[in-house]
């Protein structure tokens, strides 16, 4: 999937993955990691909300008209992608240390050292425009697809329709999906039509999002950079503008340069008020003092940080939860895929990699 675009493209994912609630790139399925891409069922052509969407889309892109119904009628329904999109069943109990466990694993962290050995001037490079950590940046190019390993096998278009005009009435936001999923859509069609590339090849997850670090076209438009200067922006092949888009991601987000995402905390239960604490979820919202003052306990350097905190939770099951202090950078994070246990698996894979290289 090569991108031929004059300026910075890129974006956010908001998927499903493992148990948790909307995240950046869902855990990849069988069907994902086979050899060719997966075939659709039932095209769009016949379905009258999918042609009325078409014509709203090239009314308002100037697009086309034809080219649009064509290529949205061209379309296949992909029949087992909208109930991937349901959350788990209520009651269903997280649990950090199994999520942990899928990311963090001697293949991933191997596939990392590879990855930061073979790009560790264009990292130091991303690291030093943008203040973002190259491990970070490691850190969510192994969590979203090991290194380009897994990058989905959904043509985008099936599944960007699927999920624009089948997304399941069952889920509890239905109605906001289905218009993410359309906007989402409709960005793909206006990349797509300006570029003059083929809308029928782009593979991606069932979710629609593309490349290593599986970036949905909305962010795509807005984030992605042509990191090595040569015209284009790729974010399948080339490994500086994936590096690049990622940072540029997360500096767009507000990243600090400098300041950690977590500090290690323990909790004071002779003056705990927890509910205070984590009524604000994973928002920085507490001063040193005041999360103090709450019952958390820091020290070190967690006592010297200026900025805002939040208490984060990580349930394990029926065992004792973990927490940690989470800072701006650890929500930046969250912004990339709106999960803690997510966010949490990045800064660890990060430090596994970084550990194992000084070996």
């Amino acid at each position: 999937m090569r991108r031929h675009l004059p300026h910075a493209l890129a974006t956010a994912l908001v998927v499903a993955t493992m148990f948790l609630q909307p995240a950046s790139a869902p855990a990849q399925t069988v069907a994902e990691k086979r050899n060719g891409p997966v075939r659709g069922g039932i095209a769009y052509a016949t379905r009258e909300d999918a042609m009325q969407f078409a014509d709203e889309i090239a009314a308002r892109g100037h697009l086309d008209r034809a080219w649009v119904r064509a290529t949205i009628g061209n379309a296949r329904q992909l029949p087992n992608v909208p109930r991937l999109m349901l959350p788990a069943p209520t009651g269903t109990p997280k649990n950090w240390y199994v999520y942990r466990s899928r990311f963090i694993d001697p293949v991933r962290i191997q596939a990392g050292v590879r990855f930061w050995r073979n790009n560790a001037n264009t990292l130091a490079r991303a690291e030093a425009k943008t203040g973002v950590p190259a491990e970070i940046i490691v850190g969510i190019i192994g969590v979203e697809t090991i290194y380009g390993r897994n990058m989905g096998n959904f043509r985008v278009i099936d599944a960007l329709a699927t999920l624009s005009f089948d997304f399941p009435d069952a889920h509890p936001r239905a109605a906001e999906r289905r218009a993410f999923f359309r906007g989402e859509l409709e960005s793909f069609l206006s990349t797509e039509a300006r570029t003059a590339e083929n809308p029928m090849i782009p593979l991606g997850s069932y979710a629609g999002a593309m490349g290593m670090p599986q970036f949905m076209p909305s962010s795509i438009a807005k984030y992605a950079v042509d990191f090595d200067g040569d015209g284009r922006i790729d974010l399948v092949n080339n490994t500086a503008d994936v590096i690049g888009s990622v940072a540029n991601y997360f500096k767009a987000f507000g990243w600090k340069p400098g300041m950690p995402a977590i500090y290690p905390v323990s909790l004071d239960e002779s003056r705990l008020k927890k509910s205070v604490l984590l009524a604000p979820d994973i928002v920085p919202t507490f001063s040193t003092d005041a999360f103090v003052a709450g019952g958390a306990v820091l020290r070190g350097d967690a006592l010297k940080h200026t900025g805002l905190l939040a208490l984060v939770e990580l349930q394990n099951g029926g065992e004792t939860a973990t927490y940690v202090a989470g800072t701006q950078n650890f929500y930046v994070i969250t912004r990339y895929n709106w999960s803690s246990y997510y966010a949490m698996s990045v800064i660890e894979l990060g430090r596994e990699v970084r550990a194992a290289m000084e070996q």
